[in-house]
């Protein structure tokens, strides 16, 4: 079984999404487990507080290292390979998916604010971030990349054969797909499609698949 540890301010979000569809399918097959440590169970005071205003100043706050670092403890194992969501970590694609598909446990750390206190790195395996732009937090890239491991999974998908001709996965787009009718407002399905030669299909598939 494949292990994987949310730690967010926010798992009441998140939790939804990960029981159902793919995610919540692969869990009842036993495939997936899926925790949550709770940032704010790690809060300092009575008001549990995770963030603090900038050293040096500017706009924004700053989740602080005595919270991050004692919850990246916590859910650290022997086998772990935690990972920071950040828009400067090292861009997501689906080489990288992959690769992390054959890791026991994950630990993907949430993070919110302005940033996270610089020092919380020491205390990472890596960096990732989902594309060039900005999220109010890491639960979403958490999700996305959650998802993308998953699948990749034996048995996950219904149809194991789902993810080899899939976009990204040789350098290239997938190639335009159809399915009935065979003819919506006058728009057809090419005839090669439904020809049943598939040398034919596949050719036709490969000249049409953009490449990245």
């Amino acid at each position: 079984m494949n292990n994987y540890t949310i730690v967010t301010l926010y798992p009441e979000l998140l939790k939804p999404y990960t029981d159902g569809a793919i995610l919540g399918r692969a869990q009842g097959k036993k495939i997936i487990k899926i925790d949550y440590l709770n940032l704010r169970d790690f809060g300092l005071g009575k008001y549990r507080q995770v963030d603090d205003t900038s050293y040096g100043g500017g706009p924004g706050m700053i989740l602080r290292a005595d919270v991050a670092v004692p919850a990246i403890e916590k859910a650290r194992g022997k086998k772990s390979r935690v990972i920071l969501l950040s828009p400067t970590g090292r861009q997501f694609n689906q080489k990288f998916a992959r690769d992390l598909s054959r890791e026991e446990h994950i630990v993907l750390v949430c993070g919110r604010f302005e940033g996270v206190d610089e020092r919380v790195k020491k205390y990472i395996d890596d960096e990732i971030s989902v594309g060039p732009y900005v999220t109010a937090g890491g639960e979403l890239p958490a999700l996305t990349i959650l998802e993308s491991i998953a699948r990749l999974l034996p048995n996950v998908l219904g149809n194991p054969t789902s993810t080899e001709d899939e976009s990204f996965t040789n350098n290239a787009l997938e190639y335009p797909q159809y399915t009935k009718p065979a003819v919506y407002r006058e728009l057809k399905v090419p005839a090669v499609l439904q020809s049943g030669d598939h040398k034919k299909i596949k050719a036709w598939r490969a000249a049409h698949q953009k490449k990245i």
